[in-house]
């Protein structure tokens, strides 16, 4: 018997292994053409909060967590990505060169212990053929983690995948209320206003907020990667009762537009940024 408890305590210990040692990937390949005015000269991912893409950021959630292990779905100017990550060691480190034998060496590095994969899905590829083309990064893996290359949360990681390992469903997306952006206005009959009342986060919708958890199974549902993840293979996948949702009731913000933007860098340089939790 003790014999057999051990057994079962090293396959929890395994099981546990590998979930601290899950992939994220991060789609960042789309064209991000509401935010033109930036990203018509780098991709959207790479639109600076304080001195850091907002790609950074969202690494840096991952990472306080012990995700440290990235791929990241490369496509509209993705070179400048790699660009980014080909000299990020570099640039948190002191450097010493040495111009005659081309010699270099780092000093005092503060770079993050992170292993980053770039690949190239496709200029065009939609969500779902991005995520099937990093199908063999993912290896054997039974499960991985999925978000969205502008948008950062406060979300709790360790309670998000507790959650999915509780429900035993394909999928999870974490879900959110946002802010109303618009005040509800009651009109009477001569076109008077009655009342004004600006829109609260319980009265919205809930919506899709990235931060997904997503087993293997899921490349079953992605056809031939010719749609939107969030189209067909989302629908399905709901309606085989195969998706939960993790309701996340704090922060979350998308980098849609120049306005969201500014709203970021806002609580980033007034010290109150609420996804930055390491």
């Amino acid at each position: 018997m003790a014999e057999r408890d051990s057994d079962e305590s090293d396959l929890q210990t395994v099981h546990e292994w590998r979930i601290y040692q899950m992939k994220v990937v991060i789609l960042a390949g789309g064209r991000g053409s509401r935010i033109n005015e930036e990203s018509v000269l780098k991709p959207k991912p790479m639109v600076e909060i304080g001195d850091r893409p907002i790609l950074w950021h969202i690494m840096k959630i991952y990472s306080t967590y012990g995700y440290h292990d990235f791929i990241i779905c490369c496509g509209y100017k993705g070179h400048m990505i790699k660009d980014y990550f080909i000299h990020y060691y570099m640039y948190q480190s002191d450097a010493t060169f040495g111009l005659q034998d081309k010699s270099r060496e780092y000093h005092n590095s503060t770079a993050e212990p992170w292993r980053v994969t770039l690949a190239n899905t496709g200029l065009e590829t939609l969500t779902a053929g991005r995520i099937l083309q990093i199908r063999d990064y993912i290896g054997e893996d039974e499960c991985f983690m999925l978000t969205y290359g502008d948008g950062v949360a406060d979300v709790d990681i360790p309670a998000l995948l507790a959650f999915h390992r509780s429900h035993g469903r394909i999928a999870t997306i974490t879900t959110t209320q946002p802010a109303g952006r618009f005040g509800a206005i009651k009109i009477d009959g001569h076109d008077m206003i009655e009342s004004f009342k600006e829109k609260a986060r319980k009265d919205q919708s809930w919506v899709n907020a990235g931060f997904m958890v997503l087993n293997r199974e899921v490349f079953d549902y992605l056809g031939d990667g010719s749609q939107m993840l969030e189209a067909s293979p989302f629908e399905q996948l709901a309606k085989d009762r195969q998706m939960a949702a993790y309701r996340h009731p704090g922060f979350w913000s998308p980098m849609d537009t120049v306005h969201d933007r500014a709203y970021l860098e806002g609580l980033w340089s007034g010290g109150k940024a609420p996804w930055k939790v390491w």
